[in-house]
């Protein structure tokens, strides 16, 4: 029993004293070397633990890497339950910041915007910026929320630097989108649009916000890239009550006054610029639905209308229309319209102009009719594109092939015709005249309603190249005794045939190549084709064809404009030219889809390689007016030996690729099997 007591004692008495030893030993050893004494080796239990968002958010992406606890006690901006249909979108907001919080898969608590809730996971790099991964909530109960944004401008935003955090915004609604169970605006602030999403709330007129001036408080979120860049911003917008009307919109638009069309954009009206403006005229063109295009004139000039509704309008018809101006190639134009039916008649005024008259005089939007010799027809894409000269000039004319019914016959190349419709200007900004204040026409397109729209003055000439060296034949042989005139008539011949020569190149490199690109087009993609396979059966050899898709070619049309767009075509254009070999064939196929030919290629890892370059090439930023634009691109790879050439199976199986790649993720190329080819099938029976 002593024993046992003086052991007891023993223990308690030497105990602190063990312990100190302990913690002395292990102090020393953490201090023995270099080595130990650096932070990144210690492990994710020993690294300290995140209570502010700020914390969180400002970690670098390394160390974000390192999973840092967090434990946050933060307020709701944002919560959408069903973001992505599998997973919650949320941002949580405390004294110092905001933060995302990446909620896993099935969540099932039902937040909302104003709730206090108590967060605990780990850091994560995220797709932008540091987020908070791994997550654990517990609602505490409400909160208001942050009574401090951030005042922001347009450009601010567009940096990324205030990722997360709760802003304020100032702009006018220019269109309200209620799609499923979210609403999406388009806010028009100075510089730019940029757009906010809310959560769709029952008995709100999200409508009545359109043309309305507001200031809206809302949480700043990346748009992506599939290489987690940024490229342009959203605002995420808690709900219908973030949003002040500061300027409403005073009843029925169709009530504000009318503004000649000849009056847009003047002086007068500057201090609208942004805001609705109402017209009024006659339907002088309307193109169909779904991407349809309404010009009406007025007493003074016309005006032309982008919209994505079906306006259910006729020619002669008499409307008033209500839209937001933008300036796309120079000349004004209506876009988000709103169109009322005010009564119809069929007084058309249609002015005769020459090329010089159309470029040197303002007749953008207005119908005209003008005359000119048919050198080629692109029907690669959606409309039919005339390409007719006029002296030394060369100008368009578009019909989009929904008028015109299964046997219509395109004109006969050649023929010198009568062109009915709309002049629609591209105005060169950038020029030295530009620069003074006087943008110029450099170009022009006819855009015609109908096929009646075009009137056939005279056939295609006999008198061909052949013809006249004939009939040169036959006069040198006449008249031998006149030598001095002979020698002249032949110079002359000459040189008239020189200058055919060089317009039927001209002219033929016009209808085979692309007129945005220089590409080849189909008919010229299909020529080579056919040759390269009977070439390739000839001498036992093999094809690869490369079929090229732009991802989110749309957004940046809708995000930059379409000039932008057109830049982006262009610039990869010419970074598939720089990386093809002078035997390869790269065509344009419409819109934002491209075909590369590679001849006398037939290994699947060479293919594959290749598509890797083109994938590299493309991946470099386009700029473009001072903004910057990511482009990626989706790649069907097919390769095919001898015995199993065949055209459009070979393009076929290009698509089917194609398909596969882009349902894989996008950003991405994807060589075709049979496993690709039966799946593809399955999903389509």
């Amino acid at each position: 029993m002593k024993v046992r007591l003086l052991a007891a004692f023993l223990r308690s008495f030497c105990r602190p004293f063990l312990i100190a030893a302990a913690a002395f030993f292990i102090a020393g050893t953490s201090f023995a070397g270099p080595a130990q004494a650096q932070s990144a080796t210690r492990s994710p239990a020993t690294l300290r633990t995140l209570t502010k968002a700020n914390e969180v958010h400002s970690l670098s992406t390394e160390e974000a890497k390192r999973a840092y606890r967090v434990h946050l006690r933060a307020v709701v901006t944002y919560f959408d339950p069903s973001y992505d249909k599998e997973t919650a979108s949320m941002f949580v907001h405390d004294a110092s910041g905001g933060v995302y919080v990446d909620l896993p898969v099935g969540f099932k608590i039902v937040l909302s915007p104003g709730m206090l809730v108590d967060v605990q996971g780990v850091s994560s790099p995220g797709g932008f910026a540091p987020v908070v991964d791994q997550t654990q909530i517990e609602v505490i109960g409400q909160a208001p929320l942050p009574s401090n944004p951030i005042r922001v401008s347009l450009i601010r935003l567009h940096t990324g630097a205030e990722d997360s955090q709760w802003v304020e915004v100032e702009g006018i609604v220019r269109s309200v989108v209620e799609r499923g169970h979210n609403v999406r605006l388009q806010l028009q602030m100075e510089g730019g649009i940029v757009g906010v999403v809310m959560v769709k709330e029952e008995g709100v007129s999200y409508s009545s916000l359109v043309d309305a001036k507001v200031r809206l408080r809302a949480t700043a979120a990346p748009m992506l890239n599939k290489s987690n860049q940024i490229i342009a911003i959203r605002l995420m917008c808690p709900g219908f009550s973030m949003i002040k009307v500061l300027e409403p919109v005073l009843g029925d638009p169709f009530q504000q006054p009318v503004v000649p069309i000849d009056g847009l954009l003047r002086w007068n009206e500057v201090n609208s610029r942004y805001h609705r403006q109402h017209v009024r005229g006659t339907v002088t063109l309307q193109w169909p639905w779904p991407d349809s295009l309404v010009c009406i004139r007025d007493a003074t000039r016309g005006i032309c209308a982008h919209t994505d509704q079906n306006p259910r309008l006729a020619l002669g018809d008499d409307v008033d229309v209500v839209g937001f101006i933008e300036v796309p190639d120079g000349a004004p134009a209506l876009y988000h319209p709103l169109f009322r039916k005010v009564g119809s008649h069929n007084n058309f005024i249609t002015e005769p102009a020459t090329v010089e008259q159309v470029l040197e005089s303002n007749h953008d939007s207005e119908l005209i009719w003008i005359d000119g010799q048919l050198i080629g027809i692109n029907q690669s894409a959606s409309d039919f594109t005339l390409m007719l000269s006029s002296g030394k000039n060369i100008f368009t004319a578009v019909l989009p092939k929904k008028l015109v019914g299964a046997n219509f016959t395109p004109w006969q190349i050649g023929s010198k015709l009568r062109v009915r419709g709309i002049c629609s200007l591209h105005l060169d900004t950038g020029s030295s005249a530009a620069i003074e204040g006087i943008a110029e026409a450099v170009s022009f397109a006819v855009l015609i309603r109908s096929p009646e729209d075009v009137t056939v003055l005279e056939r295609p000439s006999w008198w061909t190249v052949t013809h006249s060296l004939a009939l040169l034949a036959v006069a040198v042989i006449i008249t031998l005794l006149v030598l001095g005139w002979v020698m002249a008539l032949k110079r002359q011949v000459a040189r008239q045939t020189v200058l055919l020569r060089e317009s039927e190149q001209r002219f033929r490199h016009m209808a085979l190549h692309d007129s945005l690109t220089g590409l080849a087009t189909r008919v010229l993609l299909n020529d080579r084709l056919n040759t390269a396979v009977q070439r390739a059966k000839r001498h036992f050899g093999g094809i690869t064809l490369l079929m090229l898709d732009l991802d989110s070619f749309k957004e940046i049309n809708d995000t930059f404009g379409h000039r932008a767009g057109d830049e982006v075509l262009r610039v990869t254009a010419a970074r598939l030219l720089e990386v093809v070999r002078k035997s390869d064939t790269v065509a344009r196929m419409g819109g934002d889809e491209f075909i590369v030919l590679l001849p006398d290629l037939s290994d699947p890892l060479s293919a594959e390689g290749f598509a890797a370059i083109i994938m590299n090439a493309l991946a470099g930023p386009i700029h473009f007016e001072g903004k910057e634009m990511r482009v990626s691109v989706s790649i069907g790879v097919c390769s095919a030996q001898s015995g199993d050439l065949d055209a459009d199976a070979l393009l076929n199986c290009a698509d089917t690729a194609l398909y596969r790649a882009k349902a894989s993720g996008r950003n991405c190329f994807q060589l075709f099997t049979t496993d690709i080819d039966e799946a593809r099938a399955r999903n389509a029976s």
